[in-house]
């Protein structure tokens, strides 16, 4: 969330460190470490402090302001921006306890051969380094600072993740498991679905959700407030805006729109027990749509204002002889069955108790079952991605729910799964290479997590953090 609220980011390799490695030993020991009684320090690993003002810091250099703290007080965002501070502390704890160092000549050396800072010679141009600081707003020693911080982490990476090559057992297992070819049987849940709605089907749903199914009529009065009505010229002008703030005013002093309109003579319509239509017009579409506000309420509609006043908001439930409210209400009972259905295929297929000869009998005696093979893990020709992906999860023989094109949901069967061995001479094995590298590190990075878990004590001081929290409230 704060790497996508802010406009500075470091490099991906940056993030991948501190999002993989350190992030998740982070909100690990944040989880009931809230401890008080330290007001100058909001945080401590370890013995080492986290100041109140180290952190305020971080919070300007995050570049969020202070309107966007504000509204996602809530949602926890002091807290995820401590949890940023705290990640590049630990970067520089480790960094620190293995010595790791960049000198002066490697940092300009990598400064020279950024190409945003070449000219068309491909020679560093100093001209474009410094119109780069002034665009992004960083001094040269701060730039230069991160530069370095960021070719640390990069350091800190290797040590943790350097030298790995995975066997070509290891490849030949992600090669299967993306390229083997599934064979499943299928079919259209649609099909199936019961789609006899009775009477004392929709009787019955309109008793068991009788609150919900209440429509609100409302009681109301209003007028279209313009120049010419306030000030008789169709112009707005100073004094129209001024008559303007003193309706706001009458308004703020309790008075209603009766006594508005008596001292202003404006003529007002009045609705009684009116429920919004299609045919309702914008006037009409906005007092309904703002029927919970304030009673009395005056919007600025650029061409007017619209000044109204609810009296009354009645909840009554629809005449069943409404043929649009007996339609709505048909479509929910379909939905409700067919999501009794969906839950119980899941519950069956989670518990192993959904057999062959059942899945045979719900497609209609093989009637409406298809056949289709998957050719690959990237194959959505028929079921979406996460449906294949789910597939492609599964042993021979399961059953599973899926979803594909237009919404529609399946009942499917893995048939068959085939596959052939990656040759050791294919294109395809420095893809794969990469791969099971990347999955290699995952693992090296969770066990070094854990070992970060034993050697890091992280506190919150949560008075602190409460003061903070109401400096921006």
């Amino acid at each position: 969330m704060i790497n996508k609220l802010r406009r500075f980011s470091n490099s991906k390799l940056a993030m991948v460190v501190v999002g993989i490695i350190i992030v998740p030993f982070v909100f690990w020991g944040m989880g009931s470490v809230f401890s008080g009684g330290n007001t100058n320090n909001v945080a401590k690993i370890n013995n080492e402090p986290i100041s109140t003002k180290d952190f305020i810091n971080h919070i300007n250099q995050s570049r969020l302001t202070n309107e966007i703290i504000r509204e996602n007080l809530d949602k926890n965002i002091l807290e995820q921006i401590l949890n940023d501070l705290v990640s590049e502390k630990l970067l520089e704890m480790e960094i620190e306890n293995l010595d790791a160092t960049i000198s002066e000549k490697a940092l300009v050396n990598k400064i020279k051969s950024n190409v945003n800072f070449l000219d068309d010679t491909k020679k560093f141009s100093r001209t474009k380094y410094e119109k780069y600081l002034l665009q992004n707003n960083i001094s040269a020693p701060n730039f230069e600072t991160r530069l370095k911080k960021l070719e640390l982490k990069k350091k800190l990476f290797m040590y943790i993740s350097g030298g790995i090559k995975s066997p070509q057992f290891l490849k030949n297992k992600f090669y299967i498991s993306e390229q083997k070819k599934v064979e499943i049987d299928y079919f259209d849940l649609n099909l199936v679905y019961d789609n006899v709605v009775t009477s004392s089907d929709i009787d019955k749903f309109i008793k068991e959700n009788e609150e919900l199914l209440k429509e609100d009529f409302i009681d109301f009065s209003y007028t279209k407030i313009t120049p010419k009505d306030l000030i008789e010229i169709n112009e707005f002008n100073d004094e129209f805006f001024k008559k303007i703030d003193e309706i706001e005013n009458s308004i703020l002093n309790d008075n209603g729109i009766n006594e508005i309109k008596k001292k202003y003579s404006l003529k007002v319509d009045s609705y009684s027990k009116f429920k919004i239509n299609d045919d309702s017009n914008d006037v009409l579409k906005t007092i309904y749509t703002n029927r919970a506000g304030d009673k009395v309420q005056l919007i600025d509609k650029n061409e007017y204002y619209l000044l109204y006043e609810i009296f009354n908001i009645n909840k009554i439930s629809p005449a069943k002889t409404d043929e649009k409210f007996i339609k709505m209400v048909k479509n929910a009972v379909l939905l409700k069955k067919k999501y009794k259905l969906h839950e119980e295929l899941y519950k069956k297929i989670e518990e192993k108790k959904l057999s062959n000869d059942e899945f045979i009998k719900i497609g209609k005696n093989n009637e409406i079952i298809e056949t289709t093979t998957i050719e690959n893990i990237n194959d959505s020709n028929i079921f979406d991605t996460e449906s294949v992906k789910l597939i492609y999860s599964l042993p021979k023989e399961s059953f599973s729910l899926i979803t594909g094109k237009n919404n529609k949901v399946y009942l499917s069967k893995i048939k068959n799964i085939n596959f052939n061995n990656l040759d050791i001479n294919d294109i395809k094995n420095e893809d794969y290479l990469t791969k099971t590298n990347k999955s290699i590190i995952n693992d090296i990075q969770s066990s070094y997590n854990n070992s970060l878990n034993s050697r890091y004590k992280v506190r919150v001081f949560k008075e602190t953090m409460d003061r903070v929290k109401n400096y921006f409230r």
